[in-house]
């Protein structure tokens, strides 16, 4: 015949208040109600935790050695049904969020710092893949929500457009473009660009194609298979420019500067969708969802 922590709670508080009745008053319970739970929490361990007189109670020796060992038990207890309340609602538990994108600066950085000062409880993690390991990530629910460049639709996931970035360039200091405050897409048509092969390398390819392609000349583009860290570590060296998102730019690399790019109608922007899978039941999921609508003013119903 097992106990239940609500025996535990009387008897802890018979033991602080030295009496079964203040013990009853300070739990708002009938007095009978505590007194009869006691003494069955008594047959169960076999021992009486309490001696009982006219005066009032007093704990036995084993009574006293029996509190002591129940109090973290209750504890315990407590922060259990917390944890699991919390994690219910989504004020704790774990997000698990992927992105390609550099995080040195940018919405993403901003968001997910934003997200970790508000919600502290919540185990915030990430995992940076290409966009097809993402997606592989989001199917097999090892990933709760993956933030990617475009909006895409992919059967079995929903996906919302959270917020958009400047584009710029990156070019050595010492290039005649770097004395300009911002370029445009026309002065780019002769430069040679480095690119990587790794997402979001492709998107931005297919950018500099649209844009700068003139007559059937299209623009001199090399991918390379390196990170994009790799790349931007040697363009100080004058061996080309590079097309990277404001994400990006509050990593510093020698001899290396940013300039935005303008089209026709003003700075160029790229846009980031969120993507998660449809059956996903995380609760912080959620809560996350209605924290980006709410920081960048957006309007999506949320599941």
């Amino acid at each position: 015949m097992p106990f239940d922590i609500r025996q535990l709670r009387y008897a802890i508080a018979a033991a602080d208040h030295g009496s079964f009745y203040r013990a009853a008053r300070a739990l708002d319970v009938e007095q009978s109600t505590l007194s009869r739970n006691i003494l069955k929490l008594e047959r169960v361990v076999g021992v009486r935790i309490f001696e009982r007189s006219r005066a009032g109670i007093s704990m036995t020796i084993a009574g006293t050695q029996f509190i002591r060992s129940a109090r973290p038990m209750v504890t315990n207890a407590d922060k259990l049904v917390a944890t699991m309340r919390a994690a219910g609602q989504g004020r704790a538990g774990g997000l698990m969020v992927g992105h390609y994108s550099s995080v040195s600066a940018g919405n993403l950085r901003a968001t997910m710092l934003g997200w970790r000062n508000a919600h502290p409880d919540v185990e915030l993690d990430g995992v940076e893949a290409d966009r097809g390991a993402l997606l592989a990530g989001l199917d097999a629910g090892e990933i709760d929500i993956a933030i990617l460049v475009g909006a895409a639709d992919y059967d079995g996931f929903r996906h919302e457009p959270f917020w958009s970035e400047r584009v710029l360039v990156a070019l050595p200091a010492s290039h005649p473009l770097a004395e300009r405050d911002l370029l445009h897409w026309t002065d780019l048509r002769r430069e040679r660009f480095l690119l990587t092969a790794a997402d979001p390398g492709p998107e931005i390819r297919d950018m500099l194609l649209g844009r700068l392609s003139v007559a059937g000349i299209q623009p001199d583009i090399k991918v390379h298979r390196t990170s994009r860290e790799t790349i931007l570590s040697i363009l100080g060296s004058g061996s080309g420019l590079s097309i990277v998102c404001e994400g990006m730019t509050g990593a510093r690399y020698p001899d290396v500067v940013y300039r935005p790019v303008h089209g026709e109608q003003g700075p160029m922007l790229i846009g980031y969708s969120g993507y998660w899978r449809k059956g996903n039941g995380n609760p912080t999921l959620r809560r996350f969802l209605a924290f980006v609508r709410d920081r960048y003013a957006l309007a999506f119903d949320i599941p």
